[in-house]
């Protein structure tokens, strides 16, 4: 099945804009059903690179889709953060890390038009890491705040340390820094040099 893995990103499109639905819910079922969604959406991404390196079958239209699908994900999980709360998660964060997004994969369609190999640098893979890492507990958080008594209050004291929003600050940092270090890298994209 040549084709499995660009249906595993696919997948992950479509997993993307239910989680979101499911999350932004104010009710505890909802918002569990959508972790799951998101933990499968997740693991499509494992899966989807792990077949197509295995048995070979990478293509052009799944290079393009794959990070694409992850990126769509990981913005969905983004936007939900602001509905639980604007203080800890402001939106203003959040725009400059999609717009980030956004802007080194325009950047990265362009050098590919161009001919160019855009280089990829280990400060971006970090940037992934820590950006899912924080969305995990960001999301377990959100799930928790729905349920009453003591859980509750628990969150709420984690949110009044404001570690959420420093966490945020540094996620923020990372990822204008992954970015500026992108384009100074591939400051050639930019040349009229042949």
């Amino acid at each position: 099945m040549e084709k499995l893995p660009n249906i595993l990103s696919s997948l992950r499109l479509i997993l993307a804009p239910i989680f979101l639905l499911l999350f932004i819910q104010d009710d505890l079922w909802l918002r569990g059903i959508s972790l799951v969604v998101y933990t499968i959406a997740a693991l499509t991404d494992y899966f989807d690179g792990y077949y197509a390196r295995r048995y070979e079958v990478e293509s052009d239209f799944g290079v393009f889709l794959d990070p694409l699908a992850d990126k769509v994900l990981t913005f969905a999980a983004f936007v939900c953060l602001p509905f639980l709360d604007p203080s800890q998660f402001p939106w203003w964060a959040i725009g400059v890390i999609v717009f980030r997004d956004i802007a080194i994969t325009m950047l990265r369609v362009y050098s590919d038009r161009k001919g160019i190999m855009m280089e990829t640098r280990k400060t971006a893979k970090a940037k992934t890491a820590i950006q899912m890492g924080y969305l995990y507990v960001a999301l377990l958080l959100g799930f928790l705040l729905l349920i009453p008594g003591t859980t509750h209050e628990i969150v709420q004291t984690i949110y009044g340390t404001n570690i959420m929003y420093w966490g945020m600050m540094v996620v923020v940092a990372i990822t204008v820094y992954s970015g500026v270090e992108y384009l100074y890298v591939n400051r050639k994209l930019f040349s009229d040099s042949k």
